[in-house]
């Protein structure tokens, strides 16, 4: 957990929304929701491959992401319960400041439209359908 810890630090005393440690590599993101990960996942997987990472809020659709890249161990400072459960079906260790029933949206008015997405979803690869079809009507 030493590395963990160490990127705990750093998304608290920096104005990033996750970072991400590999190896010898910190690197810090900045993009809202899913953004950063779903970039990584499809265009520099090698980065999330063993990797560990604080990230400020993570919900289901995240947890997909991140195991989906094969990541080692998570710190969420706000996690969702559907995350929670997600990463321990995969056996991912995860630790964390505030388990919620659920992501809220950014408007405060309801869930997230990612976490929404992926509620009925049983495995990572029906959350990546969601995820891919959720960023597509995006564009």
């Amino acid at each position: 957990m030493p590395m963990l810890n160490s990127l705990r630090q750093i998304l608290h005393t920096s104005a990033c929304s996750c970072v991400i440690g590999n190896g010898d590599t910190i690197a810090e993101f900045h993009q809202r929701g899913i953004k950063d990960l779903y970039d990584l996942l499809h265009n520099n997987r090698h980065m999330l491959d063993g990797a560990s990472i604080a990230d400020k809020v993570i919900g289901k659709g995240a947890a997909a992401l991140m195991i989906a890249g094969c990541v080692k161990e998570v710190y969420a400072d706000v996690i969702s319960e559907a995350a929670m459960e997600l990463f321990g079906r995969y056996g991912i260790t995860v630790s964390y400041d505030k388990k919620v029933a659920h992501i809220i949206n950014r408007r405060g008015d309801g869930i997230c439209p990612v976490e929404k997405r992926c509620t009925e979803c049983n495995t990572i690869e029906e959350c990546l359908k969601e995820i891919d079809e959720f960023v597509m009507s995006m564009m």
